[in-house]
């Protein structure tokens, strides 16, 4: 078969912009290439035009247009005719679930979209407002959907009360290549709790904090690091940054450290040197950051919140608490960093955990089932 994606990031250097969504599609699309497959992807909003081909992967970028008026709605219909103009070959067209990108566009072809986390998803998760025109762009974008499915449970069923969705949504997690991502026990020169991705509110990093400076005040040699893009904070208009600063004691704020982003062929040393990785987000879908900590054994502290228990088990691969709750956060981490058995353990159980559950041969084939649906109605 031939998929595409459409896609606003992907992890490439010519792309301008790529997370976790980017990173999922990167890991499918390579799966479906080593099995004999051919994937298309058309990475929109990017700085120019390019059409190229790397590893199997057939990369169309679209330029970002602008318009007098009306954008919203012509760059969407430029978006599909540049598909329809490139899709003789494809069998079904993906699409990501942001702000609704497949709003007034009708393809030659089927196509789906995968839930990773729509903005009425996040906002309703993080108690924020939102512009009406992306929920209805959303909304319509879903609708109109050959078929839905969802990286977890916990956001199909959120996703389908928020909008009133009768459509049946098929649940298939996140791919992750476990033969990329092999443990290294390596040990830093320094005890330091590691928080990667975007340095955003939702991501609990504030909350962390808080509980570092609590920590901090208990054990002298223990640091912190936020390695990730610093974003501007929604709610106060400051550096993400500048907000986690702030609860830190002065004399503790030398041991923080914050690490822009660097080549995703870094992050995993990164990952490896920490004794402890902490990811306490308020607001995700199936995090792939959760994901790769739990590939390569490290000891891992995350929120406990809605899509959590669908991959982490308590006591077992991880702890799990609630962000707001600074005195069992603080807990968490020191068992972490203290009982080191413990600690060693719950690494080893994660990649297990992933192994039985979300190996490649198993979500390769749940995605391959639900494209056959698709394209064979």
């Amino acid at each position: 078969m031939h998929i595409a994606f459409l896609t606003p990031e992907y992890p490439h250097s010519a792309i301008k912009h790529s997370a976790g969504i980017g990173t999922s599609i990167k890991n499918l699309s390579q799966a479906l290439c080593d099995e004999g497959h051919e994937v298309t992807l058309f990475v929109y909003g990017q700085e120019e035009d390019a059409v190229f081909t790397e590893y199997g992967v057939h990369f169309h970028l679209i330029k970002q247009r602008t318009y007098l008026f009306g954008g919203f709605y012509f760059y969407r219909k430029y978006i599909a005719h540049y598909i329809n103009r490139n899709s003789a070959e494809l069998h079904l067209l993906e699409a990501v679930d942001w702000t609704g990108i497949t709003a007034f566009c009708k393809f030659q072809i089927p196509h789906v979209i995968r839930l990773h986390g729509s903005d009425t998803y996040f906002c309703h998760l993080e108690n924020r407002s939102q512009k009406k025109k992306n929920y209805l762009f959303e909304k319509w974008a879903l609708k109109n959907a050959t078929g839905i499915t969802s990286v977890s449970a916990f956001t199909a069923a959120t996703t389908k009360e928020l909008f009133g969705l009768e459509n049946e949504i098929t649940v298939i997690p996140n791919l992750i290549n476990l033969e990329d991502l092999g443990p290294i026990h390596s040990k830093s020169e320094t005890t330091y709790i590691l928080n990667f991705g975007s340095v955003i509110r939702k991501k609990g990093v504030i909350a962390l904090a808080k509980a570092f400076n609590v920590l901090a005040a208990q054990l002298p040699d223990v640091q912190l690091k936020y390695l990730g893009k610093d974003v501007k904070d929604v709610w106060t208009g400051k550096m993400t940054s500048e907000l986690i600063r702030q609860e830190i004691d002065t004399v503790h704020r030398h041991r923080v450290e914050f690490i822009d982003q660097v080549a995703y062929k870094e992050v995993s040393k990164y990952i490896n040197a920490a004794a402890v990785v902490c990811l306490p987000s308020y607001a995700e879908a199936f995090p792939m950051t959760w994901l790769e900590a739990m590939a390569l054994e490290k000891p891992l502290v995350t929120s406990n919140i809605g899509w959590s228990p669908e991959l982490m088990l308590q006591e077992h691969t991880g702890l799990t608490i609630n962000p707001d709750d600074t005195k069992l956060f603080t807990e968490a981490l020191r068992r972490m960093l203290e009982d080191r058995e413990f600690a060693r353990n719950c690494g080893v159980n994660a990649r297990r955990y992933l192994e039985s559950r979300f190996s490649k041969n198993k979500i390769l084939n749940q995605n391959k089932a639900f494209y056959n649906t698709i394209i064979h109605v």
